[in-house]
């Protein structure tokens, strides 16, 4: 059965690693700006605090890992009162090695793993839309590993060092969303794949998305009344059920279009359009160019 979490993440295409530690001791805080990319964080050692834009405080702990699939500004900190130094990620030159803030002699009172990579994908405002936007998960060794992996990996210029990144933060990605996974979720695919009647719905409609779906074949999977599977999709997901179809097919399209390897009209049969017309007609209206023009935009 499909597996509609790796689709999204694959279709992110998510490159380009960059990491570094950090420590903090004493009186010490700082501001990161809007940053917008994705970026993440592994507690190594110690405790701080995190405040992100919208998110109430908490603590980091040792073991603990955050994960931000669009970085919106946060601050990080000791645990004494200071004004923090603000910093902002697009414009301060990156740093060669270990960063520390506060104290500067002695044992730190933290010591982190940050880094940030990047989304290759065109479409990757409305897919991050899908994630959560902050991810804390606590105690899992599986992503700590991950972490290490990236880290040495970052920091080496080896034979096949892009490739290895790439897959490798595939899988930290898909464990760290995993591994937060809950009804208790904010909106989004991952509170909709915690839900077992919509997730049988949402793997059947990745699955064959060139499928003519009603919401009623979808209820149907989902072995609820077509009223009840609509409400309980669109709080779940964010979207109507016919809404998130129709994104995920013009996000399947794009993809297909810059491959340059397929006609207008096997792309648009293999995302669920009748003709070739219609899907143009579809597409220009979602995307707001003719897949053609974007097909050549891509290629450039």
């Amino acid at each position: 059965m499909s597996d509609p979490l790796s689709e999204v993440i694959a279709l992110l295409q998510p490159r380009a690693v960059f990491s570094k530690c950090i420590s903090g001791a004493g009186q010490w805080a700082v501001r990161y700006s809007d940053y917008g990319q994705p970026s993440f964080c592994a507690v190594l050692e110690g405790s701080c605090l995190l405040a992100v834009d919208r998110q109430q405080p908490f603590t980091l702990q040792a073991g603990d890992f955050v994960l931000m699939p669009a970085t919106p500004g946060f601050t990080m900190s000791g645990f004494e009162a200071v004004a923090p130094t603000r910093i902002d990620p697009k414009l301060t030159p990156s740093p060669t090695g270990e960063v520390r803030h506060g104290r500067r002699g002695g044992r730190p009172d933290v010591r982190l793993l940050g880094g940030y990579f990047v989304f290759d994908s065109p479409d990757a405002a409305l897919l991050v839309s899908l994630l959560p936007a902050l991810v804390h998960v606590r105690g899992v060794e599986r992503l700590s590993v991950l972490v290490r992996l990236v880290g040495e990996e970052s920091r080496e210029s080896r034979s096949g060092r892009e490739m290895v990144l790439t897959r490798l933060v595939e899988v930290l990605l898909i464990e760290a969303l995993r591994s937060s996974s809950g009804e208790d979720a904010p909106p989004g695919l991952l509170r909709g794949l915690a839900d077992a009647r919509l997730s049988l719905a949402m793997r059947q409609l990745h699955k064959d998305p060139a499928r003519s779906w009603t919401v009623a074949q979808l209820a149907q999977k989902a072995a609820l009344s077509r009223s009840a599977f609509f409400e309980r999709f669109t709080r779940a997901v964010g979207l109507p059920p016919m809404e998130y179809l129709l994104a995920w097919r013009m996000a399947l399209a794009k993809d297909l279009l810059r491959r340059q390897d397929l006609a207008i009209g096997e792309v648009a049969e293999r995302v669920g359009y009748g003709s070739a017309s219609t899907f143009s007609t579809a597409f220009s209206r979602h995307v707001g160019q003719p897949p053609s023009h974007f097909a050549r935009t891509a290629a450039g």
